[in-house]
């Protein structure tokens, strides 16, 4: 049987995650908007490309739900992005409406589906997708850490002038202002990060990590970043449909590892076939703690936000 993955939004995240999958065979792609047209188009415009780039899996473009059944995984980027001066946190109500519905929609037509979240503010939305899909908390998964933790490592390799591919980092926590970057556990080869660069630059290099999303916003004006973070989707989406059981930062729903309870908090999973197939409670430093603690607090500002709206 053919595999299947479902993007709802086609926007800049969805209609690149959707081309990506695509251009890696990884499975058949349906690309869902409620933009009369706009999926459609889209998903022609890959088909068209087919020939050209050698990849031979369908694409539907739709503005309902019925084509995406059975699907195996089902990736949410639908929603509004952020605009300039906006935070993550300014897009909780009016996204919990969208992914409310997406999530609605889809599970009702693929209820044995894994959901992968990307829509902002990531970690609340992946509360929402729990609560209202009512999977288990290993078939919801958000897309931060991965693309939090690229973002450090595009910054190392530039500030130290290596090879992207020589750096090894991991990024913890919310996907937001609180992050954390595990300095402790980032490395060029096996070489310690602190000894390749000393402590501004170390800080430089953390800061511009946690404002990785809102330079692109500024720069871009009118958007927020879409390579990337689609990027690191079908990263997740080909660990999950190949079993490759890779090891990323993702978003899960924490039930008392890091002593978080009923929160998603970025923390290194193991992504296999069943989704998330393993946590990896590392011990962190006292110091490490604390600002894993800020940021699950943080999350868990915006969760209560949403406690109060869906009584």
């Amino acid at each position: 049987m053919r595999r299947k993955v479902t993007v709802i939004g086609a926007g800049n995240v969805g209609a690149n995650t959707a081309q990506k999958i695509a251009a890696k065979e990884l499975a058949d792609v349906v690309l869902v908007d409620v933009v009369e047209g706009v999926p459609q188009g889209k998903g022609l415009d890959m088909l068209e490309s087919a020939p050209v780039e050698g990849y031979d899996v369908r694409i539907t473009g739709t503005n309902g739900y019925d084509e995406t059944a059975g699907s195996d995984i089902v990736v949410i980027t639908a929603g509004f992005p952020r605009k300039p001066g906006m935070s993550r946190d300014d897009l909780l109500l009016a996204n919990y409406e969208v992914v409310k519905t997406a999530t609605e929609q889809a599970v009702k037509q693929s209820p044995d589906a894994i959901l992968i979240l990307v829509t902002n503010p990531l970690d609340a939305m992946c509360w929402t997708a729990l609560k209202v899909s009512g999977f288990p908390r290993e078939r919801v998964i958000g897309m931060a850490g991965v693309l939090d933790t690229a973002r450090f490592r595009t910054f190392i390799a530039e500030e130290l002038n290596v090879s992207f591919e020589n750096v090894t980092a991991l990024v913890l926590g919310g996907h937001g202002d609180t992050m954390v970057p595990l300095v402790r556990c980032t490395n060029v080869s096996g070489i310690p990060l602190t000894e390749l660069a000393d402590q501004a630059a170390i800080d430089r290099m953390v800061q511009r990590t946690r404002d990785g999303g809102l330079e692109i916003v500024k720069y871009l004006k009118t958007g927020s970043a879409y390579y990337a973070p689609a990027a690191s989707t079908v990263e997740m989406v080909e660990s999950i449909l190949k079993d490759k059981k890779k090891v990323l930062p993702c978003a899960v729903y924490l039930d008392g590892e890091y002593g978080i309870k009923g929160l998603f908090v970025g923390v290194p999973v193991k992504l296999g076939k069943a989704g998330v197939e393993k946590i990896y409670e590392i011990t962190l430093e006292d110091a490490e703690k604390s600002a894993l603690k800020k940021s699950a607090d943080a999350v868990q500002e915006l969760v209560s936000v949403l406690q109060q709206k869906v009584r």
